[in-house]
């Protein structure tokens, strides 16, 4: 068998970036279980949250916590850690190497830069638009006002600790703008503006893994996500209802 601590370290941290860049919690505890009986353990005591790893070693005094008080959607390095505990499994790296491999991988992967996010929010925005039934004139409107929602979205996040008040303040940007855009007659369905608007913002993915989790046994893990989409969409929806209140 490894270092013990090193195995720990390795489990942990592979788990660590997969939580945070929204992993489904089967997917995390397969990828941790076959890393650390792939590295000697037999049988592995693993606990996985959506805001902390805990594993012990049977038999052992060797027990660690590692703590997980950030998540986003980053699917590419998801797919980095899947291909590191593979090339471990075939025996293509050692398990210094892989940790190593983790390292680098948790502190220097490139993400999208926020530009990119925004046009992909535009983009998104005003198909969707379309796609539930809005009008073609008023795709571009959606557009701008998508990706001028979720530019603010982005800003906010910088300064608030919790996403759920960025969300808000960014949904009433959405709502003040759709609402108008219809008033100054740059628009004609206003409902559908905002809703095409609001889409980028919208935890599908959040949500969607929320239920993969609970189907697949994760009750913890599940209900959290669950609780945190509802929030999200909560705070969502009542950024749209009060400016539409006012208005």
């Amino acid at each position: 068998m490894e270092d013990a601590n090193l195995i720990i370290d390795t489990v942990l941290l592979a788990g660590k970036i997969m939580i945070e860049n929204g992993a489904d919690m089967a997917r995390v505890d397969d990828t941790l279980q076959r890393i650390a009986r792939n590295a000697g353990i037999q049988s592995p005591r693993i606990f996985e949250t959506t805001t902390g790893i805990m594993m012990s070693i049977q038999g052992g005094e060797n027990s660690q916590v590692e703590s997980i008080d950030k998540r986003r959607i980053d699917l590419e390095r998801i797919s980095r850690v899947n291909d590191a505990s593979r090339a471990f499994q075939a025996k293509k790296l050692t398990l210094q190497q892989m940790y190593d491999r983790l390292v680098i991988l948790d502190k220097s992967t490139p993400d999208f830069r926020p530009v990119l996010k925004v046009i992909a929010a535009a983009l998104i925005g005003g198909t969707l638009e379309v796609v539930y039934g809005g009008r073609w004139s008023d795709m571009v409107l959606t557009m701008g006002i998508a990706a001028l929602g979720y530019a603010s979205y982005v800003v906010l996040n910088r300064f608030f600790r919790t996403e759920f008040a960025s969300e808000f303040i960014a949904a009433m940007v959405i709502g003040i703008c759709g609402v108008s855009a219809v008033k100054a007659h740059w628009g004609i369905n206003m409902g559908m503006i905002i809703t095409g608007g609001i889409m980028p913002l919208v935890p599908g993915v959040l949500l969607t893994n929320a239920v993969r989790d609970l189907l697949a046994g994760h009750i913890l893990s599940g209900a959290s996500r669950m609780i945190e989409g509802l929030i999200t969409a909560c705070a969502l929806g009542m950024g749209i209802a009060l400016v539409l209140r006012f208005s």
